[in-house]
């Protein structure tokens, strides 16, 4: 039986590695999203930074150690292999729910999910006993688990999704009004004061939150931190802003760009230092239950883990292995990358491809918030509302592609990192429970909306994804608490059989999930995406173009002959594939129809006609995929409702067609990857051979129909793949004539402003 536990413990440091990995992963938005959004400093200085946050804090741990052992139950209830059972069923539904969540690339609370994990596997666990007593109820469920702790965090939870967003936004509201978005031609006061008042708040931060219970803090500065916060404050004031006043006027450094690159180290060290124990805190608990139950002597059914309810001392050591983890985390994780993604896209300043879609709730808020804002302008004096809109007033960007510039500026970073140091900073002092990540988002979303980030054309996306991150949140809680208690049970029946399989289990899905998303952001990654026109001529356009239509006639033509294949061999699999990449590419000319606005902002005065051009293109292109589409579905539809396949001689000729229209692509492309332009003309020559052909085959059909066939789902699917066939033709025929008359090979394509030929490459 002792093998068991060792068995027990070797999982759980190997799952303490794992969780790690994936809570580092979620957790990196805390720290990272101001300093990424804004594009402060460059990623590699971002992640040094963070990464010498990460190790200090980690050598600085405490905070949740105490709550792994005895914050949520009782120990002194429970006997060693209960615990055991505990810390395995949390461990197991920890690092799938965190790694479901990177998955998604969503933020989630590693706080609240390993809090709900104790809290649903020690009740599990609470009721079997009482259950198996029959001098207990479930009245007595009290006296096995920590209700008040609970319920303190549930609130916690509530409160901190609330006051993160208002004082964000109000903060960031009055800095803007102060600051404006030309904060850069401020007197030099101004931004010494927003300094002086921003980098104390995060020197508080770090002291209170941060290294306050770090072994190299001497005694008497954790009492003169613990007595004198208001000294403190207020020395560290003077000094900071007189400092960032001689900055900015004598050495002529951004001073936003510090504040940033201190308040990313700052979150950084808090994160390390508060959540680490998240991951490690419940295996070093079991490590030390186990030593304690060895000393005992004892059986293991026998022996009361009263030993827990002790304070402990964790191993320098295993802190030290523990930061250098989460460091390399930082470094190679494409899911921080992702999760990142999500918090800088809902608070970005431009308008991006919107990740999630509104829904009745988000509509709602948006339309009362409108009608809130109306009325709260109609109370103020004119000349109140011109200072606001002058102070709100965006500095236009010339020559830079949207997806270059920052999500939002050095000011909304600066206050993003400012607002949540305090509030944690406020929540720490007053021992109240916080989740970082919470905070940190939230006061992101407040920031981004006083901002004027959610403008009428993006509001309702991005309410939406706030929506959407907060239920996660919630369903945090519930599915850690039940996914929890399920794993206790089952390892408390099944012992070491059951922890095999669950082991086996977890091992499975993180490495489906892995290669999942690998795949996925490779698919991100690939060439055969289409790209934003920039330039600012037809003859630009012309060439800056090509590559979309080579793409299209590629990505296209392999879908035309899937669909093809697919009926000839009744392949679902293959057909089901080949929808979702036409939806694919149908979303992408999507995004190409909605940058239209940007492209002609971008126009030079003379070159309008590069406008009707590029939107002649863009609907030929769209007609394209229309064709393909309903071929794709009409197809999948067919084979998936078992209907009766074509007749041999129906697929010998579209396999036919297939063939010719295989050759005229290839020349297509060829053409487009070349810049051969001129060559177009040569493949409009031979466009009546092939939609001849198509016309043959109708009317062979039609004989057909006429004489000796049977099916009427069969002639109505034939007809539909010819006739869309001939659509296809006389879209992609079109945009061909669209170069061939806009093309000048004597004109020099228009260049970005401030671009070289080089770079442009």
């Amino acid at each position: 039986m002792d093998n068991l536990y060792i068995y027990m413990l070797i999982a759980l440091a190997f799952l303490a590695v794992a969780d790690l990995v994936v809570g580092v992963s979620n957790d990196a938005v805390n720290f990272l999203n101001s300093a990424i959004g804004s594009k402060a400093v460059s990623f590699k200085t971002i992640i040094i930074v963070a990464s010498l946050g990460v190790a200090l804090g980690a050598m600085s741990s405490s905070g949740m150690m105490e709550v792994a052992r005895k914050g949520i139950f009782n120990p002194g209830e429970f006997m060693f292999d209960e615990i055991m059972i505990i810390f395995m069923a949390v461990m197991i539904t920890d690092i799938l729910l965190l790694d479901f969540f990177n998955t998604l690339g969503l933020p989630t609370s590693t706080t609240v999910s390993i809090v709900f994990e104790l809290l649903g596997a020690s009740v599990c666990i609470a009721i079997l006993k009482i259950y198996a007593d029959d001098n207990q109820s479930l009245l007595d469920l009290g006296q096995y688990i920590n209700n008040e702790k609970a319920i303190e965090i549930i609130l916690g939870i509530l409160l901190s999704v609330v006051v993160a967003f208002t004082v964000g936004a109000l903060i960031q509201f009055v800095s803007r009004l102060l600051l404006s978005f030309k904060f850069q031609e401020k007197p030099s006061w101004y931004g010494a004061l927003f300094s002086g008042f921003a980098v104390t708040s995060i020197l508080y931060f770090i002291l209170i939150k941060g290294v306050k219970n770090a072994s190299f803090m001497s005694a008497e500065i954790k009492e003169f931190v613990a007595t004198s916060p208001l000294e403190l404050i207020g020395v560290s004031f003077v000094i900071f802003t007189l400092l960032s006043f001689v900055i900015i006027r004598f050495t002529k450094n951004n001073i936003y760009t510090i504040i940033i690159v201190i308040g990313t180290f700052a979150l950084a060290v808090a994160f390390a230092g508060n959540d680490l124990v998240n991951f490690i805190g419940v295996p070093i608990a079991a490590y030390n239950a186990f030593t304690d139950w060895v000393a005992s002597g004892q059986l293991a059914t026998e022996f009361r883990m009263t030993s827990l309810a002790e304070a402990v001392q964790t191993q320098p050591y295993l802190l030290l292995i523990a930061g250098l983890i989460m460091v390399m985390t930082l470094w190679f994780s494409s899911k921080a990358k992702a999760v990142v993604k999500t918090s800088v896209d809902l608070s970005r300043q431009d308008n991006v491809k919107e990740r999630f879609e509104p829904n009745f709730l988000s509509r709602g808020i948006v339309r009362v918030s409108m009608l809130a804002s109306e009325g709260f302008n109609q109370l103020l004096p004119k000349k109140s509302k011109d200072y606001i809109e002058s102070q709100f007033e965006k500095p236009i960007v010339v020559g830079s592609k949207n997806e270059d510039l920052p999500a939002f500026d050095l000011v909304r970073a600066a206050v993003n990192l400012m607002v949540a140091s305090v509030l944690i900073s406020i929540a720490t002092s007053m021992k109240l429970p916080l989740s970082t990540t919470y905070v940190t988002f939230m006061v992101a979303m407040g920031t981004s909306l006083a901002d004027r980030a959610w403008g009428s054309e993006s509001a309702v996306y991005r309410v939406a994804g706030v929506l959407n991150v907060i239920g996660g949140w919630f369903f945090t809680a519930f599915s850690a608490f039940v996914a929890a208690a399920i794993m206790a049970l089952v390892l408390f029946y099944g012992r070491g059989y059951a922890l095999t399989g669950l082991l086996v289990l977890a091992a499975v899905l993180l490495i489906k999930n892995y290669l999942s998303h690998r795949k996925s952001s490779k698919e991100q990654k690939e060439v055969d995406t289409l790209q934003k026109a920039e330039s600012s001529s037809t003859q630009g356009v012309i060439v800056e173009s090509a590559s979309n239509i080579s793409n299209v006639v590629k990505r296209g033509n392999k879908i035309y002959t899937s669909a093809i294949n697919g009926l000839a061999t009744q392949n679902l699999k293959l057909l089901k594939k080949n929808k979702k990449n036409i939806n694919k590419l149908s979303s992408e000319i999507d995004d190409l129809r909605d940058n239209i606005f940007y492209f002609i902002k971008n126009l030079e005065e003379p070159s309008v006609s590069a406008s009707n051009f590029y939107i002649n293109i863009l609907g030929y292109l769209q007609d394209m995929a229309q064709s393909l589409d309903y071929i794709s579905n009409v197809s999948y539809k067919h084979i998936n409702n078992n209907h009766k396949k074509l007749k041999f001689s129906q697929i010998k000729e579209l396999k036919e067609i297939d063939e010719a229209m295989e050759i005229m692509f290839a020349n297509i492309k060829a053409a487009f990857d070349n810049n051969s332009f001129e060559d177009i003309g040569i493949i409009l020559k031979e466009k009546g051979d092939i939609m001849s052909m198509v016309t043959e085959k109708i009317h062979k059909q039609v004989e057909r129909t006429r004489t000796d066939e049977s099916s009427p789902k069969n002639t109505t699917l034939y007809f539909s793949l010819l006739l869309e066939t001939k659509d296809l033709l006389k879209a992609t025929m079109s945009l061909l004539e669209e170069y061939h008359d806009a093309h000048d090979s004597k004109i020099e394509p228009a260049r970005l402003p401030g671009l070289s030929p080089e770079e442009e490459e």
